[in-house]
């Protein structure tokens, strides 16, 4: 029996699992970031929809320090039809310089996906982030919701870069302190 098919398949996997993803083209990512003011929890305020995130609401991404520099990611989110929450942790770490939000984040195994800040504000209150193809796109806030003008901003900021802002479903989130 021959094995060299099957190392060959084995061989290739293995390189795609492990290469280091990238933003997509002719988009670039926040160079000057700050790391240490990006932890804490964010709100998704809205996103290109995906499978992981299926039907989810009031979903939050919490980033904290681990001890060997990378990050814990916990992705927290309600499932309306199941009645129940959803969480998932892994790993993220930069895919270079510390200076530039280029990461890559992994939720099993040896399997990484790309993590790229490509706008945020100067108090890292919101952003927008992608994966390593314009089919991943997340806006993010430090509050559950995002005043119109800003909002506004970061989707044409969004869609001068090509992403089909179209299709951006956006969140529910629950009342924050003041609205109550």
């Amino acid at each position: 029996m021959r094995l060299w098919p099957l190392a060959a398949v084995a061989a290739a996997c293995l390189l795609v699992a492990c290469r280091t993803p990238t933003a997509p083209k002719n988009v670039s990512v926040v160079k000057n970031f700050n790391v240490k003011r990006y932890l804490g929890t964010w709100y998704e305020i809205a996103r290109l929809d995906n499978r992981f995130e299926k039907n989810l609401e009031q979903v939050t991404a919490t980033y904290s320090l681990k001890e060997d520099g990378d990050i814990r990611v916990l992705n927290r989110g309600y499932d309306p039809a199941r009645q129940r929450w959803k969480e998932s942790e892994g790993t993220a770490r930069f895919t270079g310089s510390t200076r530039h939000a280029a990461l890559k984040v992994s939720f099993f195994g040896p399997f990484w996906g790309g993590y790229n800040v490509i706008a945020l504000d100067k108090h890292y209150q919101h952003a927008l982030v992608c994966g390593p193809n314009r089919s991943w796109l997340w806006i993010l806030s430090r509050s559950p919701r995002l005043d119109a003008q800003t909002r506004n901003a970061l989707v044409q900021q969004a869609q001068r870069q090509g992403f089909d802002v179209s299709q951006l479903r956006w969140i529910k989130q629950p009342p924050s302190a003041s609205e109550r």
